[in-house]
């Protein structure tokens, strides 16, 4: 059984409302870059999720939403694998659509740039990143990133989306992980 949160958690990097307060700014401002635009928004699963609920609702145009869901991350495992599977496909043709991927965090860019490889071989009219975070310093395959909430330091993160062994996605903020206390589970 995992431990509580509080046990691990070495510090709240993003809170609440800082989260909030940057998704409305960037709501705005895919609003004003789409405007007139059919966007198609396409969430990565799982962690993806939360991020693209709060910015749906921060966008002010009329939008579709589609999902993927992308496995490179193996259990307990803090780094991507570099073996990327779809396990879940689009369900929309996107030729010839305006389509925003919207990813929780990019790392070493290794799953997104599979995605976006995949993505453009169906012909959008435009492909384009939002992500919550960026973990820049990690970066070993570079992806084209036009819509960026907040570069972050390498560090261990969990909560609002992100999780740890599937855990902890629900919490409202944005935490680092305390290596020193923080026993994955077997």
């Amino acid at each position: 059984m995992i431990e509580d949160y509080k046990n691990f958690l070495k510090e709240i990097l993003i809170d609440r409302v800082e989260l909030q307060e940057r998704i409305a700014e960037l709501g705005a401002e895919i609003s004003r870059d789409y405007a007139g635009k059919e966007l198609l928004m396409v969430s990565i699963l799982r962690g993806g999720v939360f991020f693209t609920v709060d910015l749906m609702k921060s966008v002010d145009i009329p939008h579709k939403v589609e999902f993927m869901a992308i496995s490179s991350y193996g259990a307990g495992v803090r780094e991507s694998t570099g073996d990327v599977r779809i396990t879940f496909d689009l369900q929309t043709n996107i030729r010839g659509k305006h389509v925003l991927l919207v990813e929780d965090i990019i790392d070493s860019g290794h799953t997104l740039s599979s995605v976006i490889e995949r993505l453009s071989a169906q012909h959008p009219a435009s492909l384009e990143v939002c992500t919550l975070l960026d973990k820049a310093s990690r970066r070993e395959v570079e992806v084209p990133i036009k819509y960026c909430g907040f570069d972050i330091e390498d560090k261990f993160v969990f909560g609002y989306g992100l999780d740890i062994d599937d855990y902890f996605r629900g919490l409202p903020f944005i935490g680092v992980v305390d290596l020193e206390k923080y026993v994955p589970e077997e």
